[in-house]
């Protein structure tokens, strides 16, 4: 089975399938039934202590009629099996995808039209959530990908958006990025009118990598995620207001999102670690739900685990990472460690003149809204490793001579440390040695090395 089975078609239930099959120990199945109420959090930070991202498939939660499968974005190596390379390779991977984008094509039929509830029928009581932390205001969609088109041009923007129910038929919600939906909100409210919105929940796993993708505004996410399977989209359309959705879709939930209309939404445990409510407060009329026959509930944990962490950011660090070698040879490498959520990135370059790190560093707090904190190493130093990292800052950073701090910037509404109007400061760290340097680092040899690790592998083998 190769990596393109994983992608053989656009069904979520054929990747899962695939997936077990070819990697039965990365998918971890609970022998009992869990409760909908933190069971599942609980079970994902359980095995994070003990190294373990596994992609959970949960048969039996209480309360729920459908299975649930959660956890699937929390391993790059899971990822990179989506795109059938290894984790070092995944940015380039990913963009050369994405550079390559293909516009949807629309079929007639498709799963997510084995069942339409409309009008008065709609009881969003019969969508599957769960509650994911003891301060949460409740039972949340995490995984809502609220698709509007343009309705001049039929571009669609697509974007995740928490979700908790508020009526039988409403959502309470919060577009708290204000981005390009929140603009084609605004310009709905500007034409006197209601923005219609198709909230898909749960979708093959390349799809939901495209929804969490930030693009210029007018570029379609739905184009980016045919460029991602190599192959159009296929969508079918909304009941009522006629939008492209995954035809093999688990859940959608059609209807409007009035600019006037408000709702208490949140608390909910976010990225940052800690429970907020910061919210725009909006609230999503649903007018039409489809559901597929054997439907899941494709969950993704919340907080500042794994899989949120790196769905989210996998993205944009793809996207940084090809404009920074572009504009600057020097850089090897990029990552943004799951310790720093968000708001901190750490580049390696080779560095061919001092002051080169600090531009580097510029060109990052610039280009993406949400870092606040931008460490520079050197190439040596391997960036997916915290404590290298904080050994370069102990060894090579002067705070006199190498810190630099911007104020007064716009950042992430969800960061508790912001000011009240959202604006941040940012510090750029250049903890690479610098032509002045003159410390020689010690190692051991290559041959020394080899000796060791065999002789710790014949211990590992006569303690078996």
């Amino acid at each position: 089975m190769t990596a393109r089975s994983l992608c053989a078609t656009q069904d979520f239930h054929g990747f899962a399938q695939a997936y077990r099959e070819r990697y039965p120990d990365d998918v971890f199945v609970p022998a009992q039934p869990l409760s909908a109420d933190q069971d599942v959090t609980a079970l994902v930070v359980a095995l994070a202590a003990r190294g373990r991202h596994d992609m959970l498939f949960c048969e039996r939660v209480e309360g729920l009629a459908t299975p649930l499968v959660t956890n699937v974005f929390a391993s790059r190596t899971r990822i990179g099996r989506l795109f059938g390379v290894a984790p070092t390779e995944l940015f380039d991977a990913w963009q050369r995808r994405a550079n390559a984008p293909l516009a949807p094509r629309i079929v007639s039929h498709g799963p997510i039209l084995d069942n339409v509830t409309e009008g008065d029928a709609v009881d969003l009581a019969t969508v599957p959530m769960i509650r994911h932390f003891e301060t949460d205001r409740g039972p949340y969609v995490t995984n809502a990908v609220i698709v509007a088109e343009d309705p001049v041009t039929g571009v669609a923007n697509m974007s995740y958006h928490r979700s908790m129910p508020h009526a039988r038929n409403a959502l309470a919600t919060s577009l708290h990025s204000r981005g390009h939906l929140w603009r084609m909100l605004q310009t709905a409210q500007a034409r006197g009118d209601t923005l219609k919105v198709a909230m898909v929940i749960g979708a093959h796993p390349l799809f939901m990598l495209a929804a969490a993708a930030r693009l210029p505004y007018g570029a379609d996410e739905r184009a980016l995620a045919g460029g991602l399977f190599g192959a159009p989209l296929e969508l079918v359309r909304t009941p009522r207001y006629g939008i492209g959705v995954p035809a093999a879709a688990e859940f959608v939930l059609e209807g409007t999102i009035d600019a006037n209309e408000h709702a208490e939404e949140g608390p909910f445990g976010e990225f940052t670690g800690y429970s907020s409510d910061r919210s725009t407060n909006n609230v999503l009329r649903v007018e039409t739900m489809l559901r597929r026959d054997d439907a899941w509930l494709i969950d993704v944990v919340g907080g500042p685990y794994a899989e949120h962490l790196t769905l989210a950011r996998l993205p944009r660090e793809a996207e940084m990472s090809e404009k920074l070698k572009a504009r600057f040879p020097a850089v090897t490498a990029i990552h943004y460690p799951n310790s720093g959520t968000h708001f901190h990135c750490y580049v390696a370059l080779n560095q061919s003149r001092d002051g080169e790190a600090r531009q580097v560093m510029l060109a990052l707090l610039g280009w993406d809204p949400y870092l606040k904190n931008v460490v520079a190493v050197d190439a040596d130093v391997d960036i997916t490793d915290d404590a290298q990292v904080l050994w370069a800052i102990a060894t090579h950073f002067q705070p006199h001579r190498d810190l630099f701090v911007v104020d007064g910037l716009p950042g992430s509404a969800l960061d508790p440390s912001s000011a009240s109007d959202g604006t941040t400061s940012r510090m750029g760290i250049d903890a690479t040695r610098g032509s002045r340097f003159d410390g020689v680092r010690a190692r051991v040899s290559d041959d020394a090395m080899r000796r060791a690790e065999q002789l710790v592998a014949n211990l590992a083998g006569a303690a078996r």
